[in-house]
């Protein structure tokens, strides 16, 4: 995760969560200035509090933006950065979201590590179209668990589909936070940094059972990754829920996330209020749960307009026009 400016380059087709391509060869791999530089912005994110993955992910974006000049940034300023936002822009074809996160990067590299708050002030945000998107059915989701290669994935899947996690917050997931006598699940430091509490179904808990009877990790955590005291990486999840869409011929868009916008619709079809919703889902503010309400088809058939509840009226009668005295040549 070094901002070893050097080391790796940009993410993946711009993604700023992706991983990392080819290094640059102007900067020397290893450099203590490179180094120390990266250290600092790291240290500087975690003294504001920032998550584990937004630190990544603001650090994957200056070494991208490093790699793209091949020298150090603090020989740059801002013609370098206003150049490199045109290139994610023009050459890249960045989505403004993705877009935005590396112009979130380096503002913060510039004010806060490097402090040349000037060179960045007049970096804006670009404004986000937000979709609707397309809500997966029950049927759906029970063919993609039936398609999914493995019974951690099915685990995995189930849990983020029926506690409505997001996906990292199914990665991090430990085996102690999974109480099954009160029937919760314990979220710790969610989006935001925040804990909460979300539901445990049944169905859910049976399934972890039987994940955990077969493969038995052997460490805290739920879901391990290959090596010891880490975590399954959450592209593996992405990767094979595409395969199992495939597999079971679900034509609409499948990530992870989905399992999430399902879980929410769902609850609010079966007639789940909002607020409950809302410290389901951990949203702290309530108008970020209300965009779900936006995206259910059922509920909108439920609700009844005021047109339905007017008198009914008769179709208007053709008037007949008059008949007209020829005039008087």
């Amino acid at each position: 995760m070094a901002l070893q400016m050097a080391a790796a380059a940009a993410p993946h087709n711009g993604d700023p969560h992706g991983s990392p391509i080819r290094r640059s060869d102007g900067v020397k791999r290893g450099s203590r200035e490179m180094g120390a530089l990266r250290d600092k912005m790291d240290g500087d994110l975690k003294l504001r509090g920032r998550s584990d993955s937004t630190r990544a992910t603001y650090l994957r974006c200056a070494r991208s933006f490093v790699a793209h000049y091949g020298k150090p940034p603090a020989e740059m300023g801002r013609d370098e950065v206003r150049d490199f936002l045109l290139h994610l822009i023009e050459e890249r074809k960045l989505k403004p979201s993705s877009y935005n996160v590396y112009a979130a990067s380096l503002k913060f590299l510039y004010s806060h590590t490097l402090e040349r708050p000037e060179e960045v002030a007049w970096i804006g945000t670009m404004k986000v179209r937000h979709r609707l998107p397309a809500i997966l059915s029950v049927q759906e989701v029970e063919r993609l668990l039936e398609e999914l290669g493995s019974l951690k994935m099915q685990a995995m899947v189930m849990t983020a589909y029926g506690a409505g996690l997001r996906i990292s917050e199914v990665c991090h997931l430990c085996v102690e936070d999974i109480d099954s006598r009160r029937m919760v699940i314990h979220v710790r430091r969610g989006k935001g940094d925040r804990d909460r509490y979300t539901m445990l179904p049944r169905r859910l808990l049976e399934t972890l059972r039987a994940y955990w009877k077969a493969e038995c990790p052997p460490g805290p955590e739920l879901f391990p990754g290959r090596k010891p005291g880490t975590v399954i990486q959450r592209d593996s999840v992405g990767r094979a829920l595409k395969l199992a869409a495939q597999r079971a011929k679900v034509h609409k868009r499948v990530h992870p996330h989905a399992l999430r916008y399902a879980f929410a619709t769902h609850l609010l079809e079966a007639g789940t209020d909002l607020r409950t919703l809302q410290v389901l889902l951990g949203h702290a503010s309530i108008r970020s749960t209300a965009r779900y309400a936006q995206v259910s088809p059922a509920m909108i058939r439920r609700t009844k307009s005021p047109a339905d509840r007017l008198r009914k009226t008769a179709p208007p009668q053709r008037r007949r026009s008059k008949a007209r005295l020829p005039r008087a040549s």
